[in-house]
């Protein structure tokens, strides 16, 4: 069967693929949409299935509250590349499925990835269709639902690589979003030095022991170096002791106590972080793309 320039912009307007691949789809199905529908699909999600082994380190980080403002989901996507992450459709399938986690509430990430999206499919499904399309690996890599009985949430991005949620009781909406500003900005660990993990104190505490006897001092000076030194650690990486980013004259615990507010717990995403990201010369990936086609 002849296939034509029509069937052709048929089936690219159906599925979103290029035209040879449409063209060739309708070739091997001799001209039958539905077949050459089908059978993009099966090959598309076998190539995202090729592509998932690839380190997908980019991305964007979506935000979506209730109109209360008690609940709010936050969830990281990524891709391959930062090129992608600007495009609509990854934007858009971002924001749906954040919308999608505050409206559903799932239990976990299986949960998420199971749920329909408006045209039908589910996330997983969607995400392969996507990967297919447009030829890099994707993955929905975590969210967070956060909600607050006694308080607000506030949150903040800067861009769409770094996202962040507070619980916080008391205050304005002003201080939640400033509170949240300075999360972005100084990743905190946690609210306060009680938060923090005993183990991470005592792994610092034994590199300072290290360093401090090389001192030569004596025992009971070295215990007040570390002491204090363990303090000053504490200080950096906890909410409470950090000086506030928009006056650092004041700490973020005497900024809450004057407002009479309490932060009850935040999270904060950052785009790739933790990704161990794989170093490639572009030259060479453009020429073995060029071979491999």
């Amino acid at each position: 069967m002849a296939i034509t320039a029509a069937m052709v912009k048929d089936l690219r307007e159906r599925t979103g693929a290029g035209m040879m691949e449409c063209k060739k789809a309708l070739v091997e199905c001799d001209g039958d949409i539905d077949a050459a529908i089908e059978h993009m699909r099966k090959t598309g999600l076998a190539k995202a299935d090729k592509k998932a082994g690839r380190t997908a380190a980019e991305g964007l980080i979506a935000i979506k509250a209730s109109d209360d403002n008690k609940k709010i989901a936050i969830v990281e996507v990524n891709c391959e590349t930062d090129f992608v992450s600007k495009g609509d459709d990854f934007q858009s399938f971002c924001n749906e499925v954040a919308q999608l986690a505050l409206d559903k509430q799932p239990a976990d990430m299986d949960a998420l990835l199971a749920l329909p999206m408006a045209a039908g499919n589910s996330v997983a499904d969607t995400l392969k269709t996507m990967i297919a399309k447009i030829g890099e690996n994707m993955t929905v890599r975590r969210f967070k639902l956060m909600s607050s009985a006694n308080g607000q949430l506030a949150s903040y991005s800067h861009g769409s690589r770094i996202g962040v949620v507070v619980d916080i009781e008391g205050g304005s909406a002003e201080l939640g979003r400033d509170i949240a500003m300075h999360i972005a900005a100084s990743k905190p660990q946690a609210v306060s030095a009680d938060d923090v993990d005993p183990a991470l104190i005592e792994k610092e505490k034994e590199i300072f022991t290290a360093q401090a006897q090389e001192s030569g001092k004596p025992a009971e000076i070295i215990e007040k170096m570390i002491g204090g030194r363990i303090n000053k650690y504490l200080k950096e990486i906890t909410l409470l002791g950090q000086p506030f980013v928009k006056d650092p004259d004041t700490t973020v615990e005497k900024l809450l106590k004057s407002a009479g507010a309490k932060v009850i717990a935040f999270e904060r995403f950052e785009v790739g972080e933790g990704i161990e990201k794989k170093q490639e010369n572009f030259a060479d990936e453009v020429m073995a793309q060029v071979k491999g086609s």
